[in-house]
């Protein structure tokens, strides 16, 4: 069987059209594959349970006996040195579980606006 002269550019502008429109598509179209729409989907869902949890963080700190001994020692602390003082504390540790929470002690410090205060 024999194709006629047009089908070989043809063909190749085919090829480099698509190759064209996946390139501009990944670049400026929004498009993503699916495992970075995962990653992302992954880092937005521990962004919203992190705020979530700042409510319970504030609560745990208001029930804490212990309470202006552990705010005294988060305001002596050097602004780098407050996150570990604040898992120190207990009050970012998430329910359930055993360990505290970096991301969790960045944002209660926040709420609690320990310079202001």
């Amino acid at each position: 069987m024999t194709f006629p002269e047009w089908t070989k550019p043809g063909v190749y502008g085919a090829l480099v059209g698509a190759v064209a429109v996946s390139i501009l598509g990944f670049t400026w179209g929004g498009w993503t594959t699916a495992g970075s729409a995962e990653e992302m989907a992954d880092s937005y869902a521990a962004e919203q349970v992190t705020l979530a949890m700042v409510p319970v963080c504030l609560d745990l700190s208001e029930a804490d006996a212990e309470r202006t001994a552990k705010l005294v020692t988060l305001r002596e602390a050097s602004s780098f040195q407050r996150r570990n003082a604040m898992m120190e504390t207990g009050w970012a540790t998430l329910p359930g579980t055993e360990a505290p929470n970096r991301d969790l002690a960045n944002a209660c410090l926040a709420k609690l606006a320990l310079d202001g205060s």
